[in-house]
């Protein structure tokens, strides 16, 4: 039976308090804009009936002279004979006219506005607009969602119903195509104009969309689709700025490559909907991305009835630390090579809450270690938030709420033989090993894959794993490169504590050979 050293004890028995995400990062900070917008919307509601009101009494003079007024101009002379008449006229134009235009100055809109001044501070920016799209379009291309799903709130373990408008999904589209990425914008263009042929309500007119649409297509190198949708364009404003000549371009192109590959024509595209995988989404800069999404959908998992049955689960006290003698901790194996263990009930759920506590207020987006400057700096591909908690009763950790889409891709832990410098203000030595409790269930997504070796696990709230990410050489172990899965339905909240080498030299002594 497999032990870890006492270097483990180190983990187990520390204080699991600490904590470091714009707003669409951190579903936890999230939270509070619901709480922000039912506060406006009552705020809105009182507003309405403040001028509501005010109406109603303007209404109501408004009636009560019209008709003093009908009788008074059927016979003006006969009508000012009365002197109470003429008195009562010259007071409503000197006195109560005047106050009827005080009324119709007041504004009450005045609360409503200085609520939204308080709180706009606090709301989401274009930029997280942006990320929150982008995001969204990341869960559809990990877990293979096209954007039908996501229009009709079609998402596994979703108990709340969320639709996407047209005009929402022509946004989607929009924030794809400002970006240059015409793959999703076509997605996105093309939900859009099939809820739009549902004769779905719309903003957005059939003719923007149809021009974004047919630009992206040709961008995504499908000519006869794109004159096809640009027919479509002219054929409802002939007028367009741009179709007609988008149009003589898009023929000339398609027949000049029918001329060099000597066809004489080509069937015309049809009108059906373009659907996930009708385009291949372009390669980028993650050559395991293809094997790293499959492992997210829970697909290619590497782990055979024979290596599961070399897993065991087991009672740890570390190494008879005092501590643990008396409730030793669960501990499970998740995989066999590398060793990788989870520990069970190392965080209660009054732990957990006391340190989202703690953490919430001073969550800052999250950072990567640029290898080439060594600066720290915000990356795409690590959408979270984190906060470093320190106390004197714990060791430092880093808190971590994942937010829409969030994820990490791919990365070690340790620094590489080419940022050696990565933990030198430190003066920590490199990353020997990682502590990561789950804090949190999560609905779906989310998991830690290890692309290398083919694992993936699953967050489980109250539990925690450990990994070794150094060979007892100190040399890396390259196969420990792994990933945060985006959380497509639920909150991950997660705490890291990366034990380095400085202080562990007698816990783990080196081994004689490179990869001991």
């Amino acid at each position: 039976m497999r032990k870890y050293p006492s270097l483990l004890s180190l983990a187990l028995v520390c204080c699991y308090c600490s904590v470091q995400a714009e707003v669409f990062t951190s579903i936890g900070q999230m939270t509070d804009l619901i709480y922000t917008e039912k506060e406006l919307v009552q705020s809105l509601k009182e507003y309405i009936k403040a001028e509501e009101s005010k109406l109603d009494a303007v209404k109501s003079w408004a009636n009560k002279l019209d008709v003093l007024t009908r009788a008074s101009t059927l016979d003006p002379e006969g009508y000012l004979a009365h002197p109470v008449n003429a008195y009562k006229l010259m007071k409503r134009l000197n006195t109560e006219w005047s106050e009827l235009e005080s009324l119709v100055l007041q504004d009450p809109s005045d609360g409503f506005i200085s609520n939204m001044t308080v709180h706009r501070q606090y709301f989401p920016d274009q930029e997280d607009e942006k990320g929150a799209a982008k995001a969204l379009m990341r869960l559809q291309d990990t877990y293979k969602l096209d954007s039908e799903s996501f229009a009709r709130g079609k998402l596994p373990g979703m108990h709340h119903n969320a639709i996407l408008t047209v005009d929402d999904c022509y946004d989607m589209g929009k924030t794809a195509y400002n970006e240059a990425d015409y793959y999703h914008a076509v997605l996105w263009m093309q939900q859009a104009l099939r809820q739009m042929d549902a004769e779905e309500e719309h903003v957005v007119s059939k003719a923007d969309v149809l021009d974004y649409l047919s630009y992206s297509v040709y961008q995504m190198g499908d000519l006869p689709r794109a004159i096809e949708l640009t027919r479509r364009l002219v054929a409802i404003d002939s007028s367009h700025q741009r179709a007609g000549g988008n149009l003589r371009y898009f023929e000339k192109l398609l027949s000049k490559q029918l001329n060099e590959l000597n066809q004489e024509g080509q069937e015309p595209a049809t009108e059906e909907p373009i659907q996930l995988g009708t385009y291949k989404r372009p390669n980028d800069y993650l050559p395991e991305r293809e094997i790293y999404e499959a492992l997210c959908r829970g697909e290619g998992v590497k782990m055979t009835t024979e290596r599961r049955s070399r897993l065991y689960c087991r009672y740890h006290d570390g190494n008879r630390n005092p501590r643990l003698l008396l409730q030793p901790m669960k501990e499970e194996d998740e995989w066999d090579s590398p060793h990788i263990v989870r520990y069970l009930n190392a965080l209660s759920d009054q732990e957990i809450e006391k340190i989202k506590e703690l953490a919430k207020p001073r969550l800052a987006r999250a950072t990567v270690r640029d290898p080439i400057t060594g600066i720290l700096t915000t990356a795409n591909y690590r959408v979270s938030k984190r906060n470093p908690i320190t106390s004197t009763l714990c060791l430092t950790k880093q808190i971590a709420n994942y937010g829409v889409g969030g994820q990490y891709e791919p990365h070690f832990d340790f620094s590489r033989k080419e940022e050696p410098d990565a933990f030198k203000t430190l003066g920590t030595g490199n990353r020997l090993a990682t502590f990561l409790n789950y804090m949190s269930d999560v609905e779906a997504g989310g998991a830690t894959v290890f692309p290398d070796f083919g694992a993936a696990i699953y967050p489980k709230k109250g539990t925690a794993v450990f990994w070794y990410n150094l060979f007892r050489s100190g040399e890396g172990d390259y196969r420990t490169r792994h990933a945060a899965c985006p959380v497509l339905v639920g909150s991950k909240w997660v705490s890291n504590k990366w034990i380095h080498e400085r202080g562990q030299e007698f816990r783990r002594p080196c081994g004689l050979t490179e990869v001991d």
